[in-house]
């Protein structure tokens, strides 16, 4: 770790600090990570200085900055304790949400009761998924009480990733018979041509990101039986004309780039027991110019139904590199100017 240094500026302040104990070394190793990466990480976003001195870690800096990187400290050692492992998205996670929560949320056999305090999981085959920001975490309170939730924001907010965490959830609990994704068969910006192959091989290019999600909560062998058995089916937005989803979990992800006609079609498509979930991001329309994204209209249309949630994201729960969120904002500001 990083000594403070002779040339900084002396105040009352900067010379305090908050010394911590943790009586279990094993844990408190982890809490470090490998070269003490974890404290590295939280000096470079709280700008403050982590000293480790046998079982204790000193913070210094100032006041604010000193208290939180503490309660982030505290609430990442009481997840070891809990035998639970600390990754960066924790550390992400913490800071975002402020300190420590008892952990409720979707388990085996409990997944659609409400949250009414503490954090949020989602349990899959493969990982422990945990919203990161607060608009995260309301995102996914209604994807379990809602039968209809929007999820609607800018790339790299976890819209689509956590839509597919909750239907995972909800497949491998029992509470929906199959998994249906979808996305519009929407080229972003340039012409790719004819692609070769069967019908999968020319539709599966546009449905990547959804494998992706996929693989990442589904063992590869459980996730190809069940892709062959038709319990999971990930088919572009015109495949849905004609049918009537009973008992899945229905997500149409890039939703900005559907037609009103297509949404019209798709959210007509909802059937008993099951629940739909439409993501987009309104500034990526790749749609003819002069066609109205179904997206647009879907929310101008129903927002007033109660019984259908609305949640937004901005830059500020952007939980890809954090250059991303930097990206988002100045492409906003450069909109906004006149």
């Amino acid at each position: 770790m990083s000594a403070p240094h002779l040339d900084d500026p002396i105040t009352p302040d900067t010379l305090q600090e908050t010394v911590l104990e943790f009586p279990d070394n094993r844990l408190l190793i982890d809490l470090c990570g490998e070269f003490d990466a974890n404290l590295a990480a939280l000096e470079a976003r709280l700008s403050v200085q982590i000293l480790r001195r046998g079982n204790q870690l000193a913070v210094i800096g100032e006041t604010e900055a000193r208290d939180q990187a503490a309660a982030v400290l505290t609430a990442l050692y009481e997840r070891l304790e809990a035998g639970r492992p600390v990754e960066p998205a924790d550390i992400d996670r913490e800071l975002r949400m402020g300190g420590p929560a008892e952990a409720t949320g979707a388990r085996d056999g409990d997944q659609l009761d409400m949250f009414p305090k503490g954090a949020v999981e989602i349990k899959t085959r493969k990982k422990l998924v945990e919203p990161r920001t607060e608009a995260q975490k309301a995102y996914v309170q209604s994807l379990f009480e809602k039968e209809l939730a929007f999820g609607i924001g800018p790339a790299g907010t976890g819209k689509t990733y956590l839509a597919v965490a909750v239907g995972v959830n909800m497949f491998i609990n029992g509470h929906v018979d199959r998994i249906i994704l979808s996305r519009p068969a929407v080229e972003a910006g340039e012409k790719l041509g004819y692609l070769p192959g069967d019908m999968k091989d020319k539709v599966d290019p546009y449905m990547q990101p959804l494998y992706d999600a996929l693989n990442d909560f589904l063992p590869a062998k459980q996730l190809g039986k069940l892709i062959e058995e038709k319990k999971i089916e990930i088919a572009p937005l015109a495949f849905m004309r004609g049918r009537t989803l009973a008992n899945a979990f229905v997500v149409l992800d890039e939703a900005q780039n559907a037609t009103s006609m297509q949404m019209k079609m798709f959210l007509t498509r909802l059937g008993e027991g099951s629940r739909m979930v439409i993501t987009g991001d309104r500034t990526q329309v790749d749609l003819p110019r002069g066609v109205q994204s179904g997206l647009a209209d879907a929310e101008r249309l129903l927002k007033t139904i109660p019984k259908i949630a609305f949640n937004y994201f901005t830059a500020k729960d952007v939980v890809r590199h954090p250059l991303v969120a930097a990206i988002i904002e100045a492409y906003d500001k450069d909109a906004e100017t006149p």
